[in-house]
């Protein structure tokens, strides 16, 4: 993205090149399109990184991009004061455009580990590359009218060409090659050295008679400290993200995997003491998963339950409570990554939590994303358990959508029942009341209940990851039936539970009636509602 375009005046006199003028137009261009690539990886590189750091992607990215555009504002204006020094002005800033862009992820993610605190650091990077993106053009606008005077509205336009071709390529090749090939932090380091050798070519080759021995000597030097330290961060980089991590979960992570869809990380040894994070966030702790998941199923499984849909749920956890019913027949997991099911399947402590759920032959595995595979034709099924990130979470608003619910409804058997997993009813009551609210434009019958007891914290982070005072309290839940408002209680013939008891199901519901919100409209896909 590049700022207005200026009208700057003509400087005085050509310079001599060591090519012909019509190939030094073109390797200015040629730094145009580097450039704008680098400077939308690193809009990128901050909006994914603080999404995965801080959670809400809309409100990252509005964020990040709304400062950088004031930001290169700024920059453009600061660079008037260059254009008598265009070649070093250019030189210097690539420098520093290398270095910031290129270690921003690094020093984002190494302020969320230790000091816990991002977001002042994010509004930081996000002004500093602004400003250093927006003096671009208006520098290299001057360089190139030294080579040529003629045509300047022509000139103008190859230039916003080759900046809006950057972007492009930049755009694209951030989530297609450099991020799954060399993760955020690297992609980021890298990036800064093409920024810094196509900075230094143009300006210490194709500008070299306008520099001074002086400034010549000191730009190859700067040049050469700079890749020095992206090219050792680089080499490190893997350290660093070891000792991060250590400080973002603690010293007990036994698996740490990027996959293609999340960052999933687990810690303990045993089941008891096993904690399975999904991008920074605590999914699943053995001291307390209990009470979720038999919160979530056994409610719901009161009536029919031969065949069970579970939307989610990759960990098995869910599916380990619904196998205990010797009369369930069949039992279909639709789950987005395939890491996910593959850990629960070989991971000692997380396959002796789930009860080894994914050797009963009972169980059928999907990989896919749970919308998209609702709006094919399926069998239905007398239990559909939606057991999927809480609703406030910017990814998982479509699941908490009436399309959602339009779609899931055609699954459902006659007489069958959906169970959703609402977000914590205590802590965000208008969230949880706008799922139920959904759920009824849907044209569902709603029972609202929750399950108590939490102890598990709720996100990675220095002093955090057991901070069971800032952590929500309880799990509410849903059930639902198309048509009818299904009944709220235990099958008498329910396997014998750890924390649930028909009396506590009944008070449990009795305080989320209480806390009721009324008049609140549904969320769709167009007009999200949660995030309060």
């Amino acid at each position: 993205m590049v700022d207005p375009p200026q009208q700057l005046s003509p400087p005085q006199g050509s310079v001599r090149l060591p090519v012909r003028p019509s190939a030094g137009r073109n390797l200015v261009l040629l730094t145009v399109f580097v450039c704008a690539a680098c400077g939308l990886v690193y809009e990128l590189e901050l909006v994914a990184l603080a999404s995965y750091l801080i959670g809400d992607s809309v409100t990252q990215a509005s964020v990040v991009l709304s400062l950088m555009v004031f930001a290169m504002g700024i920059g453009s204006l600061l660079a008037k004061r260059l254009r008598c020094r265009a070649a070093v002005g250019f030189g210097v800033l690539e420098l520093a455009l290398a270095l910031v862009g290129g270690c921003s992820a690094l020093v984002l993610y190494a302020s969320f580990a230790w000091i816990g605190e991002a977001r002042a650091v994010l509004v930081g990077f996000s002004l500093a590359i602004g400003v250093l993106i927006g003096a671009e053009i208006p520098l290299l606008m001057s360089l190139i009218q030294r080579i040529s005077r003629r045509d300047a509205e022509g000139t103008v336009a190859d230039l916003f060409a080759a900046d809006y071709v950057g972007a492009l390529v930049g755009g694209l090749a951030f989530p297609f090659l450099l991020l799954p090939w060399l993760g955020q932090l690297t992609a980021g380091l890298l990036t800064g050295a093409v920024n810094a050798l196509a900075g230094g070519a143009l300006v210490l080759w194709l500008f070299r008679r306008e520099l001074t021995p002086r400034s010549r000597g000191w730009l190859l030097v700067a040049n050469l400290v700079v890749l020095c330290l992206l090219g050792t961060a680089t080499v490190l980089v893997d350290d660093f993200e070891e000792a991060a991590r250590t400080a973002v979960y603690g010293d007990r992570v036994r698996v740490a995997v990027h996959t293609g869809v999340q960052e999933v990380v687990l810690t303990g040894s045993r089941s008891a003491s096993l904690e399975l994070f999904l991008d920074g966030r605590l999914r699943v702790s053995g001291r307390d998963e209990h009470r979720y998941h038999e919160g979530l199923v056994h409610p719901a499984a009161s009536g029919p339950r031969g065949r069970v849909l579970i939307l989610g749920g990759g960990n098995g956890l869910a599916a380990r409570e619904v196998l205990r019913y010797r009369d369930v027949r069949a039992v279909t997991i639709v789950e987005l990554d395939p890491a996910v099911v593959r850990l629960a399947r070989t991971d000692p402590a997380l396959a002796e939590l789930n009860q080894h759920a994914y050797r009963d032959p009972r169980i059928r595995v999907v990989h896919a994303d749970p919308f998209d595979w609702l709006r094919a034709p399926h069998a239905t099924y007398d239990l559909v358990i939606v057991d999927l990130p809480d609703p406030g979470i910017t990814q998982s608003t479509k699941f908490y959508s009436q399309e959602f619910y339009g779609l899931a409804a055609p699954v459902i058997a006659p007489g069958g029942r959906i169970v959703v997993h609402a977000g914590p009813l205590v802590s965000r009551p208008r969230t949880y009341w706008t799922v139920e609210a959904t759920l009824r434009a849907a044209g569902y019958g709603t029972r609202a209940y929750r399950a108590t007891g939490r102890r598990s914290g709720f996100a990675a982070g220095p002093d955090r990851a057991h901070d069971t005072a800032s952590a929500p309290h309880d799990w509410g839940f849903l059930l639902a039936a198309p048509g009818r408002t299904p009944p709220l209680r235990l099958a008498p013939e329910a396997p014998p539970l750890r924390s649930l008891t028909p009396d506590g199901l009944l008070a449990d519901a009795g305080y989320a009636q209480r806390t009721r919100l009324a008049r609140l409209a549904p969320s769709t896909l167009v007009h999200p509602r949660y995030g309060d």
